[in-house]
């Protein structure tokens, strides 16, 4: 009994991510931007919820999936903060970057909370980080849905964006498609390298990649 005791609290203690009683509103290293490739999100599962994000000519192509706190080994999430969450009109306000009026809340609550702000000034820093890295043009120019290595997303990101470099971003895939590119940021916002839990690219050499709708 007291082996599977040791054992459960072992697992919790060293699961990345887990709600640690160390987890401190503004304490944690730097920020994960992470934007999501719209057309490929919505095939997976926004057009299963009737999204309005997926709407014929939205132009939604990479969105901002959230900007999170991150440790050099793991990140804190839900932190307990006596700042005010995000209000329902700054949450709203982000749709035309999240594709969705609710989207910002969930993620003040989940991620803004440990950032040690405020939650509109959370959603805030947010909307710079998303402004601060360029999305490549090319691939808002594809007029069929393809099959590439995960690696050409990155090249295209790092010839728009001469700041970053190899190691301050990666590409993540699901379900045999392209899903994320997640971007490494200082607290202000700079470019820096990525922790070991978060570079980790996508070896597809064949994922998919939709184009705009």
């Amino acid at each position: 009994m007291r082996f599977s005791l040791i054992s459960i609290v072992l697992s919790v203690v060293l699961v990345p991510g887990f709600a640690r009683a160390q987890d401190r509103a503004g304490e944690f290293d730097y920020y994960v931007l992470a934007l999501s490739w719209t057309p490929n999100w919505c095939t997976r599962e926004g057009d299963a919820r009737g999204s309005a994000q997926c709407a014929a000519d939205s132009g939604h192509g990479w969105t901002l999936h959230g900007l999170w706190p991150q440790y050099d080994r793991g990140w804190p999430q839900n932190c307990q903060t006596n700042k005010r969450p995000p209000s329902r009109t700054a949450s709203a306000e982000m749709a035309d970057i999240m594709g969705s009026r609710t989207l910002g809340a969930y993620q003040g609550r989940k991620h803004g909370s440990c950032s040690g702000l405020g939650g509109d000034e959370y959603l805030s820093l947010s909307r710079e980080a998303y402004d601060s890295i360029k999305r490549p043009e090319v691939l808002r120019q594809l007029d069929r849905e393809v099959a590439l290595p995960a690696s050409v997303i990155e090249e295209a990101f790092l010839k728009d964006n001469p700041r970053l470099k190899a190691d301050m971003l990666t590409v993540t895939c699901r379900d045999g498609q392209i899903g994320e590119v997640r971007v490494c940021l200082s607290k202000a916002l700079v470019p820096r390298f990525c922790g070991p839990d978060v570079i980790r690219d996508c070896s597809m050499e064949d994922a998919l990649f939709s184009p705009l709708r």
